[in-house]
């Protein structure tokens, strides 16, 4: 199973390869079997649905798409630039993520 430990729900991310380039939004949800993220306001697609119990009126309806994880990089809340993580280990044993460029706390 793949497993990508940079990008998570919640994260901050930039666009870096595609269409959407240089766009940054939301992460909504993460696919790790697929490679994929649905992130907010990227990558928007029309869906074209029949009338239903859901929709009354059925139409045509816009929606985020997956876009594969190799396309995004986190962005640090702290700095505001598209960074990695670093896992760095304490003295204690306990590991904290940190940004690569300014060295603080990336999870509080």
């Amino acid at each position: 199973m793949f497993t990508n430990k940079q990008i998570k729900k919640n994260d901050n991310v930039e666009v870096i390869a595609g269409k959407e380039k240089g766009r940054v939004g939301k992460v909504l949800k993460v696919d790790p079997m697929k490679k994929r993220a649905l992130v907010e306001k990227i990558n928007i697609v029309k869906k074209h649905t029949k009338p239903s119990a859901q929709y009354q009126q059925g139409g045509i309806f816009n929606k985020e798409n997956y876009i594969d994880l190799s396309n995004l990089t986190l962005i640090c809340p702290k700095c505001s630039k598209s960074t990695k993580k670093v896992v760095k280990i304490l003295d204690d044993k306990s590991k904290i993520q940190i940004c690569n460029k300014c060295g603080d706390n990336i999870y509080i």
